[in-house]
């Protein structure tokens, strides 16, 4: 068993991360380290050719259950990959690179395109984002911290 790196920062199994890249400042995500790759809720998925170049164009849903505050995002697709999910079905998804703050700190994580409505959380942060200094505490929750009580508000049941 490898010994903890001394410089790793601690996290809870779920935490709120945000992703400032691309304008989505709230997000609940789940840190998964039995997940490889990273996951995002996203809908309206469309590839595009850029002089060349793939693109992909889709949204997102910060909330959870709830379709409020939606957010377009352009990004360059960076790799396509078979996933096995949860229940064990292989889908093939697109993979983009997006930067994400997770307890304060900015992490360039490689994020699969899936459709996770019907799961709990609109995100899961993978191993490969977390070996980045991040150290999963089972036992504890968004050690981060939380948005402000109005936005919990605000968003509440939405």
């Amino acid at each position: 068993m490898s010994k903890p790196n001394h410089l790793s920062t601690p996290v809870g199994w779920r935490e709120w991360v945000s992703l400032p890249g691309v304008g989505v400042p709230w997000l609940k995500a789940k840190l998964d380290t039995g997940a490889r790759t990273s996951a995002l809720h996203a809908f309206d998925v469309e590839e595009q050719d850029r002089d060349g170049e793939d693109w992909v164009r889709f949204s997102v849903h910060p909330w959870q259950r709830s379709p409020q505050d939606a957010v377009t995002v352009e990004r360059p697709v960076h790799d396509r990959r078979t996933v096995r999910s949860s229940s064990g079905h292989l889908e093939d998804r697109l993979v983009v690179q997006l930067e994400l703050s997770l307890v304060g700190r900015p992490v360039t994580a490689e994020v699969t395109l899936t459709n996770r409505d019907a799961m709990g959380f609109r995100m899961l942060v993978g191993r490969e984002a977390l070996r980045q200094g991040f150290l999963v505490d089972s036992s504890r929750s968004y050690l981060g911290g939380r948005p402000p009580l109005s936005v919990r508000r605000q968003n509440r049941g939405r």
